[in-house]
């Protein structure tokens, strides 16, 4: 049975930002259009800003549907789950914005984030939580966690700056359904 909470405490707090993984789940309105959902490796990557509030910095990928279903409809739910010690599954539901890399509000979020100026973060998407809750988790197996995989800021740093945003205009304007992502001068 699921535990629902007013709000994340410090206790939960730290064990969301102690998990070396969550997925982020957003759908746009369509009964057509394509549910994603975004695995995140976590390198001091995921905020607890207030009880009712997270951010997580949102890297350079392949597509741009969190963003293109955010800036739709707003719908969000991050799943964080343990790998290893005690099972459980933490799911927080609520409403997402886009704070872009270009955006007056970026320079107060990133204060959250050590690697908020690497090269390869896109965003920050931040979540106003409607609902916080969490259940047993004994289903999800038990893993050995090794490290985080370089590849992705490796690539970043070999494009630079302006590779990296040339590649934004490439591949992250639209969803794959067509919806409005990144928008970029």
């Amino acid at each position: 049975m699921a535990t629902t909470f007013d709000e994340i405490d410090d206790i939960l707090a730290q064990w969301l930002m102690d998990q070396p993984l969550f997925c982020v789940g957003t759908a746009p309105l369509s009964a057509q259009g394509s549910v994603n959902c975004s695995p995140k490796g976590n390198r001091q990557e995921f905020a607890v800003l207030s009880g009712r509030r997270v951010a997580y910095l949102d890297q350079t990928g392949s597509g741009v549907e969190t963003i293109a279903h955010l800036r739709e409809n707003g719908r969000i739910v991050i799943v964080f789950f343990a790998i290893s010690a005690a099972p459980r599954i933490v799911r927080l539901h609520g409403r997402g914005r886009v704070i872009e890399h270009d955006s007056p509000d970026f320079a107060e979020f990133a204060t959250s984030f050590p690697r908020a100026h690497d090269v390869g973060v896109l965003s920050i998407i931040v979540a106003d939580l409607e609902r916080v809750s969490d259940s047993c988790g004994y289903g999800v197996p038990l893993l050995s966690f090794d490290e985080h995989r370089p590849t992705m800021d490796q690539w970043s740093r070999r494009k630079g700056p302006e590779g990296v945003r040339d590649y934004w205009k490439a591949h992250n304007l639209a969803s794959i359904d067509g919806i409005e992502g990144l928008v970029i001068d």
